[in-house]
């Protein structure tokens, strides 16, 4: 049908402290990586060859993912670094320069292929894209969602005519000075001859130097308009959005774990809850060996991780707990982020554990 690329290799520096430890595609959703969502997915739709780029932190998603047979796929990785003073450090090529060093090396990329960011929770309809880009007679697609017009200024804009081949770019303009309200979701379709425009040996970026190439040299190059879930996680204040949206139950094909005790209220196995004291307003999730003190109170939407400890007259409201945190007596967290080293607001600001001047007190359940 299609073989999958999936692009690993970004730092994620506007998601930090989020990415701190992890590689952006590992950030959990209802305890999985974000990008166990799009293998699903693509497997869904017999697309089970898959490549992936990695960089910063790729032993943790290699290690995670190995060869993808849990998901009934088969996973490759390529590696972007470079040898500095004796050391390997990460040195990504460019999401076009990253595929070209993978077709120089092996020529995998032999059939129309499917391009998809690691950062974003998608349920396109894949089998309906592959075919209107057959039908076009595509070298490349890019897959657009239609935006309100206040919003253009959040997106790259994709221009095209009634036929749909693709004219220009314009990226986050104001309102009054948008030609389109069709924002690129960074998902692409390929024909393998597309990859022979990419330079070798050179780091070199999809959206602006490939695409404008392809549109330079007038080559059969469109924009798919689709209506679908597109959730990209591109700042914290995005993470804090989706999570709120999953556990309301608003994202299809993303079910609460555990088993739902009290209406709006899920529980993993082996927690010690001092239900008759305690106050919980769903919706919830409470991973295992979760801990809850009597006096303490959670409002939903909430996701406490696993082995988590909340203390007795403790607050928590509409935040994400990530495993192992604990939250000190009668603290207040709202519409927060907690780990055990840090917490953020769904702004972004962060405050670190240690820090003297936060008001704030939480820490390592493990400790």
């Amino acid at each position: 049908m299609a073989k999958g690329m999936i692009l690993a290799a970004g730092q994620g520096t506007r998601v930090r402290p989020l990415t701190k430890y992890l590689p952006k595609p590992m950030i959990p959703i209802m305890g999985k990586p974000v990008m166990e969502y799009l293998i699903e997915h693509l497997a869904r739709y017999g697309i089970t060859e898959i490549m992936v780029n990695v960089a910063h932190n790729h032993h943790k998603i290699e290690q995670y993912f190995g060869d993808g047979h849990r998901w009934g796929v088969e996973l490759g990785y390529a590696y972007e670094g470079i040898r500095e003073q004796g050391e390997v450090v990460p040195k990504p090529f460019g999401s076009a320069g990253g595929m070209r060093r993978i077709q120089d090396f092996s020529g995998f990329f032999d059939q129309t292929t499917l391009v998809l960011c690691g950062d974003a929770i998608i349920d396109l309809d894949i089998g309906a894209a592959l075919h209107e880009h057959k039908i076009d007679g595509a070298l490349a697609s890019v897959v657009t969602l239609d935006v309100p017009l206040n919003e253009v200024s959040n997106y790259g804009i994709v221009v095209a005519n009634e036929n749909g081949q693709i004219q220009s770019f314009q990226e986050k303009p104001q309102p009054s000075e948008a030609k389109s309200t069709l924002a690129s979701t960074g998902i692409y379709i390929f024909e393998p001859a597309a990859l022979d425009l990419i330079p070798p040996n050179t780091i070199y970026d999809i959206g602006a130097q490939l695409f404008p190439q392809l549109v330079e040299q007038k080559l059969p190059f469109y924009a798919q308009k689709r209506f679908f879930n597109w959730i990209d996680i591109g700042r914290v204040s995005d993470y804090w959005s989706v999570l709120q949206r999953v556990i309301r139950g608003e994202v299809a094909q993303m079910n609460m774990p555990g088993r739902e005790v009290k209406p709006g209220i899920w529980v993993g196995l082996n927690t010690n809850i001092a239900w008759d004291h305690v106050s919980i307003e769903g919706p919830v999730y409470i991973g295992s060996s979760v801990r809850i003190e009597p006096g303490a109170s959670i409002i939903g939407p909430c996701w406490i991780g696993h082995g988590s400890h909340i203390r007795t007259g403790a607050r928590v409201v509409r935040s994400i707990l990530f495993e192992y945190t604990r939250i000190a007596a009668d603290m207040r967290f709202t519409d927060m982020i907690v780990s055990p080293d840090y917490c953020v607001d769904r702004t972004g600001e962060t405050l670190y554990r240690g820090d003297e001047t936060a008001q704030l007190r939480w820490g390592d359940a493990r400790a």
